[in-house]
Order: structure tokens, then C-alpha cells, then sequence
């Protein structure tokens, strides 16, 4: 299959380069370091939509909404606390951050009617993260920073019935999320991402709508950027919500040509590790897990400490497993601070293809 040419191909070759020599690191979660700003309402209206609604627009009906908890509207009503979560990641040892965009999907922003917003959520959120990567970047221009346009599941899933009367009912299609994917993926290709990211999938039919998106994306601009797949392994059956194992779901999406395929997100390091081991024997791509900060305690938080997680996430480098590592929920700068240094001076794992021209 003809491959399209990189759109950026001297930010791919440093990445490749980067890859070859060291396990990379991602940053940590991002709505545990909003939530520690203890913002109100009017944090995330800021003046645009300080009525509640998009002062751009025509009110609608009904009126204003609270919007208290988008965090992905902080973007635009408060970037300077999105662009110091950025900077605190990338001065803790990351290598590559993500772009605060989970939720910049029309599905997801229609809780908040403001579904018209998503290229512009993805837009500066790649812009805002371009800007911090390039300026940590400067002080140290022999390790380049990347940034990973995210794409998040949203709230809906394509191949399971929310209503357990009506098993063939869908409260969303392919289409649907294919066209909103769309919109997403140009805005965080205008802003300047480095990557796609298709991260915590739960649903692997909705990860396929990504995919069909970035690649109508691509084709359109005639370039591509590399592109990042996670699942997410929801419950101590091993599988993803819609019923897959980790080997199932990469059989499923390898089709799309990852630069990279992982796991994040509802389990901790140690429960994800056999899951991982999976991914790392059978793909033949990078490999990346960032996992929650242990299991959610009684109250919704996350306990284990930047020093517990260090030490589980070695083990996985020392074993051979990884070539990127990073942090989902409750992970913080001191997370991935003590993940950077645990892993530093460990080999990256060797990619069967590698090893076979070796050979």
C-alpha cells in the first residue's frame, strides 16, 4: 500500500531518532492538575461565555448552561492554566504531551451546547502545547519535545446498546463520530501536533471511525503525521468494554499503521502489566502504556505514589516491554518526574523488524 509523505518529515525523523536511542516519556493526567486550581464557574466562562452560552453566537434556547467542568473550554477561557500544566509535565521529564482535547468532540460538547467549538478546542489545544513543547524545547535543543493531538472516545459507543431493553439500540452511528473525528483531527493538525493519538478505547468501533477519519484527513492534505493507538482494559477479564483482548484489539486496528500501540487508563501499572507484555510480544510497532495511578480508592482518588509507580513501570523497561511510558488518571508532574528517572539509561524494547535486520 502507497504511503502518504510525512507533513512534517524533520519532526518525524527526530521522533524516529528519539525512539531508536530511549524509552520516550508521555506526561500525566490532566484533569488531576485542573482539579488542584479549584476553579468556578466563572473560570471556565471567562468573558466569551460569560452568559453561559457563546457570546459569538445566538443565545439558545433555554439560555446559558452551566459549563463548569469542561475542561477542555478552559482552552479558551483560561489557556495560561492548560499552558502551566504543559510546562510542569514537559519540566518533569516528558518528552511528548498531550493535548488537553478528551472531550473537543461534538458528542461530548453537546452536554454544554457548544458542539460548534470542536476545531477550535483542537486548534489551540495543539497550538497551546506546540507553544510550551517549543519553549522548553529552546532551552534544550539537543532533546526535542513532541506533541500528541488527542482524539478520546467520547461518552457514546458505536457497537453497544446503552439501553439494556433494547439490545440493538445506538445512541450513536459511525458516521456520527467519523465526521466529528474529522473535525477534530483538523484542528489539531492546523494548531501544529506532532502526532495523533486514538487513546482510551474503549470501543474499538469507534477507534475505527477515528482511524477512517485521520486517513480522509490525510488524504485530503496529501501528508500524514504518525499516529498513536491506546485501549483501555476496563475490568480483571483482560478485555476492553465492547469484549476484546489486548491482542484481539491490536488484530483490530494494526490495520491503521501505528507508530504506536498501548494501553491507558482504568487499571493501574501492575494490573495492566500482563496485558502489556501482550501488546510488546506480538506488535510490530513502538509499544506505550500510561497507566492510572493504581485503582480508584473508595472516594474516586488515586493513591499510589510517584515512588510505588516508578518502581512497577522499571520493571516493565528492565523486561523489556516499552518504548513509551507516561501516566492516565491521578498522575502528576512528581508521577512522571519519578517515571523518568526509573526508566532513564534502560533500553527501549526492540521492534521485531529491527531485530530480524539485525539478525
Amino acid at each position: 500500500m502507497h504511503l502518504l509523505p510525512w507533513l512534517h518529515p524533520d519532526r518525524v525523523a527526530l521522533l524516529e531518532a528519539a525512539l531508536r536511542e530511549r524509552i520516550l516519556v508521555i506526561d500525566g493526567a490532566m484533569g488531576t492538575m485542573i482539579q488542584r486550581h479549584g476553579l468556578e464557574e466563572a473560570d471556565y466562562r471567562g468573558e466569551r461565555f460569560a452568559d453561559g452560552f457563546d457570546a459569538t453566537r445566538e443565545a439558545p434556547a433555554g439560555g446559558g448552561h452551566d459549563l463548569k467542568g469542561n475542561n477542555d473550554l478552559l482552552l479558551l477561557t483560561r489557556p495560561d492554566i492548560i499552558a502551566g500544566i504543559h510546562t510542569a509535565y514537559l519540566e518533569a521529564g516528558a518528552d511528548l504531551v498531550e493535548t488537553n482535547t478528551f472531550n473537543a468532540t461534538s458528542v461530548s460538547q453537546a452536554d454544554y451546547h457548544l458542539e460548534h467549538l470542536v476545531y477550535e478546542l483542537n486548534r489551540e489545544g495543539a497550538r497551546v502545547a506546540r507553544q510550551c513543547c517549543d519553549a522548553i524545547e529552546a532551552r534544550t535543543p539537543s532533546r526535542p519535545r513532541f506533541v500528541i493531538g488527542v482524539l478520546g472516545p467520547t461518552s457514546r459507543t458505536a457497537s453497544i446498546s446503552p439501553d439494556v431493553n433494547d439490545p440493538g439500540f445506538r445512541n450513536t452511528s459511525f458516521d456520527e463520530l467519523r465526521a466529528t473525528y474529522r473535525e477534530a483531527i483538523e484542528g489539531l493538525i492546523d494548531g501544529g501536533a506532532d502526532t495523533l493519538m486514538v487513546e482510551t478505547i474503549f470501543d474499538t468501533l469507534n477507534a475505527k471511525a477515528a482511524l477512517y477519519a485521520i486517513e480522509e484527513a490525510f488524504d485530503a492534505r496529501g501528508g500524514r503525521l504518525p499516529v498513536m493507538i491506546s485501549g483501555t482494559i476496563t475490568d480483571a477479564s483482560g478485555r476492553t468494554l465492547s469484549g476484546q483482548t489486548a491482542e484481539a484489539f491490536y488484530a483490530s486496528v494494526a490495520h491503521g499503521r501505528p507508530l504506536s500501540v498501548g494501553l491507558n487508563c482504568a487499571l493501574g501499572a501492575k494490573d495492566l502489566r500482563p496485558h502489556v507484555e501482550t501488546l510488546a510480544t506480538i506488535a510490530d510497532c513502538q509499544v506505550s502504556a500510561h497507566p492510572n495511578a493504581g485503582l480508584p480508592n473508595a472516594f474516586g482518588g488515586y493513591d499510589e505514589t510517584p515512588e510505588e509507580m516508578a518502581e512497577v513501570l522499571r520493571e516493565f523497561a528492565q523486561a523489556g516491554l516499552l518504548n513509551l511510558i507516561g501516566g492516565c488518571c491521578g498522575t502528576t508532574p512528581d508521577h512522571i518526574r519519578a517515571i523518568a528517572d526509573a526508566v532513564a539509561g534502560l533500553p527501549p524494547r526492540r521492534l521485531a523488524a529491527a531485530e530480524a535486520l539485525a539478525a
